[in-house]
């Protein structure tokens, strides 16, 4: 069989889209459809891996768990989230799945959803209840991966939903300071825009305005300024 991911067939058929397959296998033998793997996922996980909502919609609708996760801590949320299944993400935020769960670096969903740049993911995640001010296990927040990565709508998104502008990660760099370092005008402006400190010092006793490159900083200074 092509696209062997697994060392259990159903995670395999979930993975490579072959439905019929499948909900023959799971008709017939139930346990099938919560088999686990070598990496603890079953073949929910794989479908959405993969994006294949039908056998997403069957196997929720049997009744499959929705927040198992899979050795790693990645729930079918995470997974569908981190790889921009929109559809996917729809049906399991339907079937209670739990937006805020963080997996073993203690990221949620919304955190994948942030640094690739998926806003309708990030609206649906944010409307079912998902924490804008989640911080993973570098005590960084949506926001912070927004901003370093340029992600500008993203950052309009966060922002909306009341993600604050000032929490600073692991090295007390604030989303600011991520944005200045890499020379992300837009999306620092809008940062300032909603009450981003450029005087905020990180470790290195830095400011948003010093790490700031060529004119930026003494934009964003016109900007408080006025």
């Amino acid at each position: 069989m092509e696209g062997l991911v697994s060392n259990v067939e159903i995670c395999n058929l979930a993975f490579n889209g072959k439905f019929e397959q499948l909900k023959e296998r799971v008709l017939s033998d139930k346990t099938q459809a919560t088999k686990i793997d070598q990496d603890n996922r079953t073949a929910i996980h794989w479908a959405c891996s993969a994006g294949y909502t039908d056998i997403v919609n069957f196997l929720l609708n049997f009744g499959v768990p929705v927040n198992d996760k899979d050795d790693a801590g990645w729930s079918p949320l995470h997974i569908a989230a981190s790889a921009g299944r929109d559809e996917i993400v729809k049906a399991l935020l339907g079937k209670g799945a739990q937006v805020n769960s963080v997996n073993q670096n203690g990221c949620t969903p919304l955190h994948y959803a942030a640094s690739k740049n998926k806003h309708e993911i990030a609206v649906m995640l944010l409307e079912g209840g998902a924490n804008p001010d989640a911080i993973d296990h570098l005590e960084s927040t949506p926001l912070h991966r927004a901003s370093a990565k340029g992600n500008l709508r993203m950052v309009q998104v966060l922002l909306q939903y009341k993600a604050s502008a000032n929490i600073q990660d692991a090295q007390g760099n604030t989303p600011l300071h991520l944005a200045c370092d890499e020379e992300r005008i837009d999306e620092a402006k809008l940062l300032v825009s909603h009450g981003a400190s450029i005087f905020l010092e990180n470790k290195k006793k830095k400011t948003p305005l010093q790490v700031a490159k060529g004119g930026l900083g003494a934009l964003l200074k016109r900007l408080v300024e006025g």
